[in-house]
């Protein structure tokens, strides 16, 4: 069943695909004709010895117009797929403007601008410059077939021979080439939502002195999304060096046979006693049978990508349209059927670029959507939230410094025990305890480290925790015990995490799963 978006390109296509393929078929029946009348000349004239003016004329008459024509028929394909893009874009405008605002601004920023520059472009291709290279191959190899069998119907028997082994070697890559490209189409959106991500946290990322880090981290997602489109065009240029192959191979094998014939060494049925124009004719026709299965394999990425860019958009402008109504976003504080409870973990999962990162930065505070307006801020937050993330900020000094910057609670007591809770004391890549030096922006820390200080700060105050993938780069002992740093707050103020960490997920009191769109809560004593 053909996805919204790609049942719209097609509408969106069917003059500019008409008027394409018209010029398209005009085109071939020129150079069907220019091949005829070149075969002609150059049989008559080693033959006879004699030029055929009319046919010289013909020639290059139709040469020309093929040529013309052929321009033609590129410039109709380019300004259909232009059209359709345009279409894509404005109903998928359309359909943004109508959807509400908290929907729009919970899908992810960076994959959706991004996205919604590249896929009309992948859809209009489809449409248009695949469909066409689709119904071409139906129709060419008929006229190239028709063409040859006036002359001999057995060298027309031959080239239809080739025919199968190419469709089946088609339908063989066809699904290897589709799954890369959905593959590419993911490593494409998540670039595009971490790099927006970034951006929106350049400046944390600055004060941490985190622009090595965060560099080094989108080189990797550049790095996969370079590697999901090789990995597809590979695939796609076998298949079209198969083409090449099997064409080649069945030209070379007609020309053996008609020369076989022309020297009398063998008597070969539709082979032996042609005149030399005739076995031109069907050798300078042959590369026009297998002229469309070429171009088709050229055009055989864009289906794929097509295909993937119509799902991507139609999830898209489909909308979170459950998450408007079980899980308002931050600036409303939950002010539906879900609320924040006033303590206990809320666990925010989901897949990498489902928003988790973003969803906890708006209920933090952090982040307001762009349009939005500021709502009162929650009781629980009066005295602000403890961030934890590996883009913290950091002050440069002893660890203790950094335990107790912006800590007016803190006392030696608290930081000592903070510190032990974590294992930071006893981290043998952090000597000195207490007194270890710290770089500005944490600049010899590790990310488990950073997250643990984090966890540290949080344990010295008593205001809400917002913590970003907290056990993600901690091995398994300091990740318990940050994992029962946490649940301890929780007994008496609320923690919310992002986390992909199954234990704990297990530990919360609501969960928010980003990927099914939904919310569940456990019936706890808070």
């Amino acid at each position: 069943m053909a996805s919204g978006m790609l049942t719209l390109a097609r509408s969106l296509a069917v003059g500019g695909l008409r008027g394409t393929l018209l010029l398209q078929i005009l085109r071939t029946v020129l150079r069907l004709v220019f091949a005829g009348t070149l075969a002609i000349f150059a049989g008559v004239m080693i033959e006879a010895e004699a030029v055929s003016v009319p046919v010289v004329v013909v020639g290059l008459a139709t040469l020309l117009l093929a040529v013309l024509v052929g321009l033609f028929a590129d410039r109709q394909q380019a300004a259909a797929e232009f059209s359709v893009a345009q279409g894509l874009r404005e109903s998928a405008r359309e359909k943004l403007a109508a959807m509400p605002a908290r929907t729009v601004q919970a899908l992810p920023a960076g994959a959706l601008i991004a996205g919604l520059q590249r896929y009309p472009e992948a859809l209009s291709a489809l449409v248009v410059g695949h469909r066409a290279a689709a119904l071409m191959l139906g129709i060419v190899p008929v006229l190239v077939v028709c063409a040859i069998v006036a002359v001999s119907w057995q060298a027309a028997l031959a080239l239809l021979f080739a025919t199968p082994v190419m469709i089946a070697f088609f339908i063989l890559v066809g699904g290897t080439i589709h799954a890369r490209a959905q593959h590419q189409e993911r490593a494409f959106g998540q670039l595009a939502t971490q790099f927006d991500d970034r951006i929106r946290t350049l400046p944390t990322i600055l004060s941490a002195h985190g622009v090595d880090h965060e560099r080094r981290k989108l080189a990797v997602r550049m790095a996969a999304y370079a590697d999901s489109t090789m990995n597809m065009l590979k695939v796609a240029f076998l298949n079209a060096g198969v083409i090449d192959f099997f064409s080649s191979l069945s030209i070379a094998i007609l020309a053996v046979f008609l020369g076989l014939g022309h020297l009398k060494l063998v008597d070969i049925p539709g082979f032996s006693g042609m005149q030399l124009w005739q076995s031109l004719f069907i050798l300078m026709l042959a590369p026009e049978f297998f002229a469309p299965f070429r171009r088709y394999a050229e055009q055989y990425h864009a289906k794929a990508e097509g295909n993937a860019a119509a799902l991507a958009m139609d999830g898209f402008l489909a909308g979170p349209a459950t998450l408007d109504q079980t899980m308002p976003l931050a600036f409303d504080r939950f002010e539906g059927d879900l609320r924040l409870p006033p303590k206990g973990i809320v666990a925010i999962v989901g897949e990498s670029g489902a928003g988790k990162s973003t969803l906890l930065r708006r209920l933090a505070g952090i982040e307001t959507p762009a349009g939005a307006r500021r709502a009162q801020p929650d009781p629980a937050f009066v005295k602000g939230v403890d961030w934890i993330s590996t883009d913290t900020p950091i002050q440069a000094g002893t660890l203790a410094d950094a335990l107790s910057w912006n800590r007016a609670e803190h006392t030696p007591a608290k930081v000592l025990s903070a510190a032990e809770r974590v294992l930071l004391l006893d981290d043998t890549l952090l000597p000195g305890g207490l007194d270890a030096r710290i770089r500005a922006g944490g600049e010899n820390l590790s990310g488990g480290q950073r997250l643990r200080l984090g966890v540290a700060r949080a344990l010295i105050s008593d205001r809400p925790i917002f913590a970003d993938e907290p056990t993600a780069k901690l091995d398994v002992a300091n990740a318990a015990r940050v994992r029962d740093a946490l649940a301890d707050c929780a007994c008496e103020r609320l923690v919310v995490v992002a986390t992909h960490d199954p234990e704990l997920k297990a530990l919360a009191v609501l969960v928010i799963d980003l990927d099914r769109r939904r919310s569940s809560q456990r019936e706890v004593a808070v």
